[in-house]
């Protein structure tokens, strides 16, 4: 399930695909795995997807339990459309809609989806990480596969937030993008399990 910049995945990975409509993944995941549970059922988005159009579908669904995985890559803007503000988009910083930065009074503060998530009664596990390092890659890794075994053993939903970077839309080089996230969005989305019910 993918929609936004992650729209091309399905060239990359050899499994069954649906494309939803932006914001519509959480739904759409939800109607396949209600119909085929035996099947593991995921969702890949952005934050301008998943944050902002998609923000009532996310929740909802978290909420209610739904035994699917939620992959939520988190560059703090719309990366596709031209780098606007997103919800996740953090004061002061910089977006081509809104050159000044992030001006709480004027557009209220960072959304924390992944924080909210995990004080949900139907997820099981929520976390955030990153990929800015090989040790970090196999963090992600390993949280994706504990999300996704969860999901299958019907142990409620789950969240993976990765926070990421948008060179381009950052206007900045690969390397300074990876030192800006490292130096500014791990402050306020810090990395770790925020939930993990999955034990029991």
């Amino acid at each position: 399930m993918s929609s936004g910049c992650a729209v091309f995945a399905y060239r990359y990975l050899d499994i069954d695909w649906q494309e939803a409509p932006h914001g519509r993944a959480p739904a759409v995941a939800t109607g396949i795995k209600r119909m085929w549970n035996d099947r593991l059922v995921f969702t890949y988005q952005g934050d301008g997807d998943l944050a902002c159009i998609g923000t009532c579908e996310a929740i909802h669904a978290l909420n209610r339990g739904e035994n699917i995985t939620i992959i939520f890559v988190n560059n703090a803007i719309y990366g596709m459309t031209g780098g606007q503000m997103s919800a996740t988009t953090l004061l002061d910083q910089p977006t081509a809609t809104c050159p000044s930065g992030r001006i709480p009074d004027l557009h209220g503060y960072p959304l924390d989806l992944t924080d909210l998530a995990s004080r949900l009664e139907g997820t099981c596990y929520v976390t955030r990480q990153s990929v800015d390092t090989v040790p970090a890659i196999h963090k992600t890794k390993r949280a994706i596969r504990k999300a996704f075994e969860a999901s299958m053993a019907g142990k409620g939903s789950s969240l993976v937030e990765i926070v990421s970077t948008c060179s381009s839309g950052w206007k900045m080089t690969p390397v300074d993008a990876n030192k800006w996230m490292q130096d500014n969005m791990f402050d306020y989305y810090s990395k770790g399990d925020l939930k993990d019910t999955t034990k029991g």
